[in-house]
């Protein structure tokens, strides 16, 4: 899931970022309005954690920029008053959050919007005899877990999420990674060998030459 934090109170936006890139998220953080609404042309985002009040662009118009495709967005605001709340969800908002609040609540709601993306997904996914639960950060075959590393369970996650089709490299590296990865390393097809070691064998990722990678809907289980 690829997430931006849009927040003008830097250690708060920098310790969000370092929360839910432990949860497995592909995290950008912006300092003000005019940063955000400039990563939002270039990058599309799942999920958009927007303070209200932000220098530049204001938290209120950069949602109204947003609303309207796929990407959902949380609105965040020093106020918790039932009107600021009503307004915020009139602006276009998804959800909203007041501050303070618990960093668990925030994640809960993170991946919920994140589900209500386009096209929806299950939360829990599944193909042949793996099964991939994003909640719980866990991934089994036959029913025997798997240890991976972020980065693998974020390429495997985006794989299943797709039902069949191919993601091209391009897409894993922005899915996946954040807007620090270098597009012209090796670390897509680097993470997607050892994801195959670890799933193990019969492999359920096939190679699109030319084109990127994909699990099949009728993927191979073991025996």
């Amino acid at each position: 899931m690829r997430v931006l934090i849009v927040e003008d109170e830097q250690a708060l936006a920098d310790a969000l970022a370092r929360g839910l890139r432990r949860e497995g998220m592909a995290v950008d953080v912006a300092y003000d309005g005019d940063e955000g609404s400039e990563k939002v042309g270039i990058t599309r985002y799942d999920v958009v954690v927007l303070d209200r009040d932000l220098p530049g662009m204001s938290g209120d118009d950069l949602c109204a920029e947003i609303v309207g495709g796929v990407t959902r967005v949380i609105m965040l605001t020093a106020s918790g008053a039932l009107r600021d709340k009503i307004e915020g969800l009139a602006l276009g908002a998804d959800d909203y959050l007041p501050k303070p609040f618990d960093f668990p609540e925030l994640v809960a709601r993170v991946r919920a919007l994140g589900r209500r993306a386009t096209p929806a997904v299950p939360p829990v996914l599944r193909a042949a005899d793996v099964v991939l639960d994003p909640s719980k950060r866990t991934v089994t075959r036959h029913g025997a877990p798997l240890e991976l590393t972020r980065k693998e369970f974020g390429v495997l996650e985006v794989l299943l999420s797709a039902s069949g089709a191919v993601v091209s490299s391009e897409e894993l590296l922005e899915r996946v990674w954040d807007e620090n990865a270098d597009p012209f390393t090796t670390t897509v097809r680097v993470t997607v060998m050892t994801l195959r070691k670890k799933l193990g064998d019969p492999g359920i990722i096939d190679t699109v030459v030319g084109s990127g990678y994909r699990v099949p809907v009728h993927a191979p289980a073991t025996v």
